[in-house]
């Protein structure tokens, strides 16, 4: 490859405007345009295609809402009420509040569509709680909270499935049922680890929240927790499409917020300027997104791609596993968005070609970016941990590793058994 040719130089613009600071949405337009001017190609032609195609996705309108949805709830006093709950429910158990910290990962899925979200929110909450009279070693309880961190975003409503979604053509409705089964599972994997190791560190024990208290805990918790249940109704019944659905999961957030939680208006305007400001900084890294994706449309690189994976022979189980090999190292280098709206497009043409459901092919993309996140060296989540609890890398990576190895093979039975992700959208009446 001629490195002075303009493919490269515009890799060359977008890498180093990145190391720069310059966020990676600008990097990538900075470097397309470059691309298109040594191209000397129309760049008015170029936008009017993007902006007549993915761009005008009404899919798109579903991120800020549930972007806002998510903040709402998040506020006030919902987020000690769902932690009350969680305790009731688990809190009993060998490293009770350890397990409180996957379950409100699960719980507060609604909540939020990114780990980076659970992460800064709950899971710095939950960090402090579990630190608070040295029950946990402050490297467990980050590692504990980076790896819970990364199920919330396989479960609905996920902003990486909708990204998934809107560059796949596929159902979002049918993606985000897919996701139930996988994002317990991990879940699951994580709790049973725990209670292994309270049994081996003699974990502390949190008091038992007496049986009478239950209904009045759970019907504090009850209306925050039927959200995902409102808008997989919505979008099941054929009432609403998935962005009317998101429109109607933020309208409930908000009554509920206000009439049963009491929300005040200035919270809310404050939702309103975090949720704001998510939706503009996932707006550009789309747009940057598709401007590069055109950039690579037009060097024929997915075309290339294919005829290569094709020339190897691969089998659709050997395909899947470099993807997920792929997938996992980029995924501890670039933020998840990126990967879905760059890489992916690239890589679905083969995975079509081999027969891979693309449902399960997008399910095991994002278990795979958001393993990602934890791994080490460059693992996102376990930076913003470790500058949270303030404690050594190498610390906090010897926490890490079990949490991996039960996630990796979790990972390993998503990829080898589709039949799990897909018996609850075949129920619902996917047939692909």
């Amino acid at each position: 490859m001629n490195l002075t040719s303009p493919f490269p130089l515009a890799l060359g613009a977008i890498v180093g405007l990145s190391l720069l600071g310059v966020p990676i949405g600008h990097a990538m337009i900075g470097g397309s345009v470059l691309y298109l001017y040594l191209r000397g190609m129309d760049m008015g032609a170029a936008a009017e295609q993007l902006l007549n195609g993915t761009y005008s996705s009404f899919l798109l309108l579903a991120i800020p809402l549930f972007i806002l949805a998510a903040a709402i709830m998040s506020s006030g006093s919902i987020l000690d009420r769902l932690l009350r709950f969680c305790n009731a429910i688990v809190g009993r158990f060998p490293g009770g509040l350890a397990q409180v910290n996957v379950l409100q990962s699960v719980v507060f899925a609604s909540m939020s569509g990114s780990a980076l979200a659970d992460a800064a929110g709950s899971g710095k909450l939950m960090q402090e709680m579990m630190t608070r009279g040295k029950r946990y070693t402050p490297e467990f309880a980050a590692a504990l909270s980076a790896v819970s961190s990364v199920i919330g975003p396989i479960l609905p409503p996920s902003i990486p499935l909708v990204l998934y979604a809107l560059v796949s053509g596929t159902s979002i409705g049918y993606l985000f049922i897919a996701g139930v089964l996988p994002g317990l599972l991990l879940g699951a994997v994580q709790m049973v680890l725990i209670w292994w190791l309270a049994k081996r560190r003699n974990f502390p024990l949190e008091p038992k929240v007496p049986l009478r208290d239950m209904p009045r805990v759970t019907r504090q918790a009850f209306p925050a927790l039927m959200l995902p249940v409102v808008l997989l109704g919505c979008l099941y019944s054929g009432v609403t499409t998935p962005t009317e659905a998101a429109g109607v999961a933020a309208a409930y957030a908000l009554v509920i917020s206000v009439l049963l939680y009491k929300l005040r208006w200035s919270d809310f305007y404050d939702c309103l300027l975090d949720s704001a400001r998510m939706s503009v900084s996932i707006g550009m890294l789309i747009a940057g997104a598709l401007v590069f994706n055109y950039v690579i449309t037009s060097e024929n690189i997915p075309a290339s791609l294919s005829r290569v994976l094709s020339g190897l022979d691969l089998s659709p189980l050997g395909f899947l596993l470099l993807v997920n090999l792929l997938l996992l190292v980029l995924g501890a280098f670039l933020e998840g968005s990126t990967i879905i709206l760059v890489i992916l497009p690239v890589l679905l043409p083969t995975a079509k070609a081999l027969g891979i459901d693309p449902v399960h092919f997008g399910v095991i993309a994002v278990l795979n970016i958001m393993i990602g996140l934890v791994t080490p060296p460059y693992g996102l989540l376990l930076f913003m941990m470790m500058k949270v609890a303030n404690v050594p890398m190498a610390a906090l990576l010897r926490e890490t590793w079990p949490f991996l190895a039960v996630m990796a093979g979790a990972l390993a039975l998503v990829v080898a058994w589709p039949d799990f992700v897909l018996l609850l959208p075949r129920l619902a009446g996917y047939t692909g």
